[in-house]
């Protein structure tokens, strides 16, 4: 993924909010930007295209204010955790996936897309209908969709190496308790043994009490 091809790729908060406003978003402990933009600077051109002919009757301007405000108020977050949407501009529309819901990611873009370097990239989530969250128009939308890919990879087999951790150190308290039942078994047998003939000369018993004694005269 080019550095040109992503408007920005920052690694910290602080080195977004430079360009990007991104105070509106709430991150969670040990979670990190992977990627931030807004929408691509060109997709406001099929705006300008309708809106300037129409600016001659008034009816054009609101069109081209209404293409410019909406790339200044929205954003397009990538974290380690999740992805986050933000639009509006009288309100604010705030959306989060997190990666343990994501189903699938596509990117699609159209001819005018194509040639100017922008589209959109679709995410879908496990028992959802249809698409849940969109990036639109956004700076290479196969680059985003290769990072979400890659982070969602990277959680997988995090998750997995703490799985396979859990089950070493089960296996390993199994072990002990088998060792100490082991243990506890030997004594209880040698506590239990019949005593042997070596026993009995070593500990002679005494002559029954129903024995008589007699002594000569």
């Amino acid at each position: 993924m080019s550095d040109s091809a992503l408007q920005d790729e920052p690694r910290s908060r602080s080195g977004v909010t430079a360009e990007i406003d991104l105070e509106w978003l709430s991150l969670e402990d040990n979670e990190t930007i992977r990627w931030a933009s807004t929408p691509h600077k060109y997709s406001v051109v099929p705006g300008l295209i309708i809106g300037i002919p129409l600016s001659l009757v008034l009816i054009g301007i609101p069109i081209i204010v209404a293409s410019y405000l909406q790339y200044t108020n929205t954003n397009y977050v990538v974290t380690n955790k999740g992805l986050y949407s933000k639009r509006g501009i009288l309100s604010r529309d705030v959306q989060q996936v997190g990666f343990d819901k994501v189903q699938n990611i596509s990117y699609s873009q159209s001819a005018i897309g194509s040639s100017l370097g922008y589209g959109s990239v679709d995410v879908s989530t496990a028992g959802g209908s249809g698409v849940e969250l969109q990036f639109r128009n956004i700076p290479d939308p196969a680059g985003v969709q290769e990072l979400i890919g890659k982070e969602i990879d990277s959680r997988q087999q995090g998750e997995t190496g703490t799985a396979s951790d859990t089950d070493d150190v089960l296996d390993e308290i199994l072990v002990e308790l088998r060792a100490i039942r082991s243990a506890v078994g030997d004594e209880a047998t040698l506590d239990t043994a019949p005593a042997t003939d070596a026993d009995t000369e070593a500990n002679p018993t005494t002559e029954s009490s129903g024995a008589s004694h007699h002594e000569e005269p």
